[in-house]
């Protein structure tokens, strides 16, 4: 029988083509295969990015070899456990260390110089948003958020790939040698058998399953006679569900959910970063609200001591008494004491707050105090009150006391209604739309849970053409190729009566106690959004409040030591006085200065719970402008 030219070329080419696989397996090493997954990876977060916020940034998990806290250990000499402590890049290669440049080293990386502005080998200078920016690449806590969005993605790309075409390709090769004699009287008998399959298979979202496969069989004798035979075959097979598990939203459901695991994984990134930066600017700021009351901490010892040494000089003049004298000095030591305790706290928020931005705790930084003097400058207007008349009339002390409500005079630019705050919050709260987006998954499930009741029909075919050949098949001089009107065909239905369903239905029961948790906590959530961003409104009134209280107790304690230093050396008050002046002065700057961060950090979180306050790659927020979202 002669055989077709198409014949011919599956001869040709299904060896060739088992060549050419061995040869690319070769050389498609471990790096490279980890950068194809990285690059669709990265396609599929981008898409994701898209569809979940209306827009895409760059994004990645590979961590920079020139890393902040790598070159702060060598910059400014730090000392450090082992390799571990600077990163994978110096990690020592173990035995079989698989061939790939993932955190390979620059050959110049010890000579190429520090990354770091100039003079960070005494200390980092660091603003608020050089800050928000080496906590975006250098915490451990982001990175691992990062890694969270990455590995959703990389599930999705699984899940994807079980509904792409797969194929396969199989070689397998047999060598016998038979020198026993035994089947034959003279000489030696060698067969060998080579076999060669390229397969395809495809699974479609409607729980149909094609699976193909063509081949080409060798048997050959390598006996004096030197005979062989040859044969391709082929076969083909398709499933067909009928009733249980037909259908893109019953068979497709793995997918889908993994779609959304992805879109999910991004919202709570999007919401993380947020929170995070809003968590470390609220701790750059307490930073700088104890580098502040160590400043005051430090001219209130200063202004005890002069005030000591005025009474010793007052007491030697007989305009004081030793017991006046003794207090002064008493109230020098307890400050003392209180400059010591003050710069101790510093130093100890200094090292947690380099913790938490991902650099070694024993970095000499320093933090930019001007960011405090920015945010006096910036709630100048909510601190300025109308002066009081001084012509104002004092009512009798017997008068009726009528309370001052607090109200909206000088409020801020945030303080916007509550009512307008929790539709405001209700609309761009990424983690309620992640919950209501829940209660469609547990939907689905439950569309799942009952197709799983109904009876399982399954139709299936299948196709098979062509002959294999054995090694016993080596003395045979013919070839076989296949003809399809030779072909065995078969097809099947099987049907699985829904007798027995006990464990279905008590995952369709569940799938609708968990719809209703579902449902319950999106309702929980969106009454703690509302008690959140009701709360933050009187925090921020709060804080206002206070922070105008606290600018006019200021001004009166500054007038109140100025006046009794001027009383004391006029001899018209005792040194005690001065003392509880200087005392209150002191505790009136200390808490003016933590109404300003607090009133910063609740605008902050305000922005947050809103789910108003943008955050880029970098870690750099953009605050959002009330006025383009006003009240209707």
């Amino acid at each position: 029988m002669k055989s077709s030219p198409r014949i011919h070329i599956f001869r040709v080419f299904l060896p060739a083509l088992v060549l050419i696989s061995i040869g690319l397996s070769g050389c498609r090493t471990p790096g490279k295969h980890r950068r194809q997954t990285d690059a669709r990876v990265e396609r599929i977060i981008e898409q994701k990015q898209a569809e979940a916020l209306g827009h895409s940034e760059a994004f990645t998990i590979n961590r920079p070899w020139e890393s902040m806290r790598r070159e702060l250990t060598f910059t400014q000499d730090l000392p450090y456990a082992g390799p571990e402590s600077l990163g994978v890049a110096h990690l020592e290669r173990i035995k079989h260390w698989p061939r790939d440049d993932y955190a390979k080293l620059p050959e110049d990386a010890e000579s190429s110089g520090s990354t770091l502005p100039e003079g960070a080998e005494d200390i980092l200078r660091l603003t608020l948003t050089d800050v928000l920016r080496v906590s975006a690449a250098n915490s451990r806590e982001y990175q691992t958020r990062k890694e969270t969005v990455y590995n959703s993605a990389l599930d999705l790309d699984v899940e994807r790939d079980r509904y792409e075409s797969t194929f396969s390709g199989i070689f397998k090769g047999t060598l016998e040698h038979d020198r026993t004699g035994s089947g034959t009287p003279t000489g030696v008998l060698t067969r060998g058998l080579g076999e060669s399959t390229l397969g395809i298979t495809k699974r479609f979202l409607n729980g149909i399953v094609f699976a193909s496969s063509v081949g080409l069989n060798v048997a050959k004798s390598l006996s004096p006679t030197h005979t062989n035979s040859k044969s391709i075959f082929g076969d083909a097979s398709v499933t067909i569900p009928l009733m249980r598990g037909w259908g893109r939203h019953v068979a497709g459901e793995p997918l889908t959910q993994a779609e959304r695991d992805a879109i999910y994984a991004i919202l709570e990134f999007e919401r993380f970063k947020r929170t995070f930066a809003v968590s470390v600017a609220s701790e750059y700021l307490a930073v700088l609200r104890q580098i502040d009351q160590v400043i005051n901490a430090e001219e209130n010892y200063r202004g005890l001591i002069a005030s000591a040494r005025r009474a010793r000089r007052l007491a030697d003049a007989g305009l004081l008494s030793e017991v006046q004298v003794d207090q002064a000095k008493q109230n020098e030591l307890s400050s003392r004491n209180g400059w010591i305790s003050a710069r101790e706290r510093l130093d100890r928020s200094t090292d947690a707050f380099k913790s938490t931005i991902g650099l070694p705790t024993d970095a000499r930084i320093e933090l930019d105090r001007d960011d405090l003097i920015s945010l006096a400058d910036s709630v100048r207007d909510v601190i300025a009150l109308p002066e009081a008349d001084d012509d104002e009339v004092v009512p009798p002390a017997d008068a009726p006391v009528i309370l001052r409500e607090p109200t909206l005079e000088g409020a801020g630019r945030y303080e916007i209604s509550s009512e307008h705050a929790v539709v405001l919050a209700i609309e761009n709260r990424l983690d309620l739309r992640i919950a209501q987006d829940r209660v469609r998954d547990a939907q689905r499930a439950l569309v799942v849970a009952a197709d799983a009741l109904r009876a399982e029909v399954t139709l299936m075919g299948t196709a098979d053409v062509g002959e294999h050949r054995s090694k016993s098949d080596g003395a045979m001089e013919d070839s076989d190729d296949p003809t399809f009107d030779e072909g065995v065909y078969g097809g099947m239905l099987t049907i699985d009566l829904p007798l027995e369903r006990t464990r279905e239905q008590s995952a369709y029961r569940k799938a609708w106690i968990t719809l209703e948790q579902r449902v319950r906590e999106v309702q929980e959530l969106e009454d703690r959004i509302k008690l959140e961003v009701r709360n933050k409104l009187r925090d921020l009134l709060e804080a206002r409040e206070t922070l105008q209280i606290q600018g006019q107790a200021t001004k009166l304690a500054d007038r109140r030591v100025r006046s009794s230093t001027l009383f004391l050396e006029a001899g018209r008050v005792q040194i005690r006085d001065l003392l509880e002046a200087q005392e209150s002065l002191l505790g009136a700057q200390n808490a003016l200065t933590t109404a300003m961060v607090s009133y910063r950090v609740a605008e902050l979180e305000l922005q947050r719970d809103l789910g108003l306050l943008s955050v880029n790659s970098d870690g750099l927020w953009k605050e959002f402008k009330p006025e383009e979202h006003d009240d209707e």
